[in-house]
C-alpha cells in the first residue's frame, strides 16, 4: 500500500503495530524455550498473554476509526529472530544467555515502544482521542514489560556477582 496521507501511513503503522503483535505471541514462546530459563519463560509466557490483550485493543483502534488493517511486508520481527537464533547458539555460559535474552527483549519492546509513541501522537492529531487513550494503554504495557525485563537483568547480574564473592 502507498502511503500519500496522514492518515493513510497511520493506517500503514497501526497495521504493522497489528501484525507485529500477531506475531509476538510465537516469539515470546520460542525465546522462552532457546533461553531456558524458567523465570524467562514465565514472564514471557506472561508477555504472550498481554500480547492477546494488546491484540484486542488494536482490533477496537480499527473499529474506531473504520479501517481494516492493510496488509504489510516488514520483515522486524523474522530478521530479528533469525539473528537472535544465531547469536545465542554462540553462548555458552547460563547467565550470559540469560543476559543476552533479556537484552535482545528490551530491544524489541523499545523498538514498539517507539511506535506507540508516535501512533499515540498522530491518533491525535487526526483527532481519534479515544484511539490516542487505547494506544496509550498498549504503551503503558510496553514501558511495564522494560522494567520488568530490566529488574530480571539486573538480578542476573547480582546472583554472578554474589557467585563470584563466595566463590
Amino acid at each position: 500500500m502507498q502511503a500519500r496521507t496522514p492518515k493513510e501511513v497511520f493506517l500503514l503503522l497501526l497495521s504493522d503495530v497489528r501484525h507485529g503483535t500477531e506475531k509476538a505471541e510465537k516469539i515470546y514462546q520460542e525465546l522462552g524455550q532457546l533461553a531456558q530459563d524458567p523465570q524467562i519463560k514465565e514472564a514471557l509466557d506472561a508477555r504472550a498473554f498481554v500480547s492477546n490483550k494488546t491484540l484486542a485493543t488494536l482490533d477496537e483502534c480499527f473499529r474506531i476509526i473504520g479501517e481494516q488493517p492493510v496488509n504489510f511486508s516488514g520483515r522486524l520481527q523474522e530478521t530479528f529472530l533469525e539473528d537472535f537464533r544465531k547469536e545465542l547458539a554462540e553462548i555458552q555460559s547460563p547467565v550470559a544467555r540469560r543476559i543476552f535474552v533479556l537484552m535482545k527483549l528490551n530491544h524489541l519492546a523499545h523498538f514498539r515502544i517507539g511506535e506507540y509513541t508516535a501512533l499515540t501522537a498522530a491518533a491525535e492529531a487526526a483527532g481519534h482521542y479515544g484511539v490516542g487513550l487505547l494506544l496509550e494503554t498498549c504503551l503503558a504495557d510496553k514501558l511495564a514489560f522494560v522494567e520488568r525485563t530490566r529488574r530480571l537483568i539486573r538480578a542476573a547480574i547480582e546472583a554472578k556477582v554474589a557467585e563470584r564473592a563466595t566463590a
